[in-house]
């Protein structure tokens, strides 16, 4: 089978009040954007400014550079570091020859090929028609010029014209089938919370080992790969604690910075699963010099999604190869490599030492032939002690529960 030949890009990047690190890493992280769209960087262009030019983002001189550096290159594409506005974006495609995109499109166009489950589409196509709507302008310049490739998985395909009525229709439709999902979701969310399960969350920056901690923790099979966005559906599976105690595990959507607000929106509703959590693991990945700013980047997603509030563990990553400048923050943290068994069962240890925190203690003596409240202590207690006292034909009792169990009102009874 041949291999599809990669879209030739020039990324183009305006520095304000960053620090040259920090931007630095940001177009690096925009050209990891492009390779992941099966794109490949051919030239970057890049412009000190106090504040993006209001028409064409760069300045006139460095737009003619730009013009000159498309007339010997001969891009597909000029993609933009940050969100253009409706009018940049058409005075730029007015003036160069390539198809203009900006961070957002390509993130957005990312997410459209990761989609996996009919909700993860549904919330691509609808965060796609949002960015879309105010960008149509009534001319189809834009849309014109979509021929396939980069910005044009997903709805783009449809050459949604200059219909806004059609494009509004369709947000309305998705929107529905949506609320479907998350009304069935909430549903699923009621049962296991009547069933209280101990529930724990992976979050933090997208390619910072996420899903390989998941698959090595619940042996499950989530996508992992070296590339941003590599998981987008958020996956839930069982943990099962050094004391035997079974725990939930859900992987979610790596955070990114300057993240599409309409994609903020969009993914509200499938980190609503993660709402719920007891503990948030917040996987950092300890080898890239940028590992400050993508803690704080997580931090302030977490912080508007309304998430901060719940316990969180600091997991840095990828310890066999440490950045050299490395310095973890204050609060619980453990340092590991997602490949070490000894490190994984340390993390192990440290949740169900975090997770009894969370929960209360009891001491029952319970009747042998109670074998269903035993199964229970068994199976959904972190159990600290477990003896036959064969004189009274009973089972004397110690360990952890969850403060809301269902469980609690049988200890009551038989409680010490």
């Amino acid at each position: 089978m041949q291999t599809p030949t990669k879209e030739k890009v020039i990324i183009v990047g305006s520095q304000l009040a960053d620090s040259d690190l920090h931007f630095q890493y940001s177009m690096f992280e925009l050209e990891s954007l492009v390779s992941t769209a099966q794109g490949e960087t051919i030239a970057t262009l890049t412009q000190k400014q106090d504040k993006p030019h209001p028409a064409t983002y760069i300045g006139k001189g460095k737009l003619e550079e730009l013009q000159q550096l498309e007339e010997e290159l001969t891009p597909d594409l000029i993609i933009f570091n940050d969100e253009l506005s409706p009018s940049q974006q058409r005075n730029l495609q007015e003036k160069l020859k390539g198809k203009v995109l900006d961070r957002t499109q390509l993130i957005l166009d990312i997410f459209a090929q990761r989609a996996r489950s009919k909700e993860g589409k549904l919330q691509v196509e609808l965060a796609q028609l949002q960015y879309l709507l105010p960008r149509l302008a009534g001319q189809g310049i834009l849309l014109s010029r979509l021929g396939g490739g980069i910005g044009t998985r997903g709805p783009g395909e449809t050459k949604l014209e200059s219909d806004r009525r059609h494009i509004r229709r369709r947000i309305d439709e998705i929107k529905n089938q949506l609320q479907v999902v998350v009304n069935h979701r909430e549903r699923y969310r009621e049962r296991r919370k009547r069933n209280r399960a101990f529930q724990i969350a992976i979050v933090g920056y997208t390619n910072a080992g996420k899903s390989t901690l998941f698959n090595r923790l619940s042996t499950a099979q989530a996508f992992e790969e070296n590339q941003l966005f590599a998981t987008l559906d958020p996956l839930t599976r069982k943990l099962v604690l050094p004391s035997g105690y079974s725990a939930i595990l859900t992987d979610t959507v790596g955070f990114i910075q300057d993240i599409p607000t309409t994609l903020i929106a969009a993914f509200r509703s499938t980190l609503e699963e993660v709402r719920d959590a007891d503990l948030l693991l917040h996987i950092v990945d300890s080898s890239n010099p940028d590992y400050e700013n993508h803690e704080k980047t997580v931090q302030h997603l977490l912080t508007e999604l309304e998430m901060d509030h719940l316990p969180q563990l600091t997991v840095y990553n990828k310890s066999d190869e440490i950045f050299h400048e490395f310095v973890p923050r204050s609060g619980e943290y453990l340092i590991m490599s997602a490949f070490n068994e000894a490190d994984r069962q340390r993390l192990k240890q440290k949740i169900e030492s975090m997770a009894i925190e969370n929960m209360d203690d009891y001491q029952v003596i319970v009747p042998s032939d109670e074998g269903r409240l035993l199964a229970v202590l068994k199976n959904d207690t972190i159990l600290r002690e477990f003896v036959f006292l064969e004189e009274e034909q009973s089972y004397k009792c110690k360990g952890y529960v969850l403060k809301e169990h269902p469980v609690k009102a049988a200890l009551d009874l038989y409680g010490i």
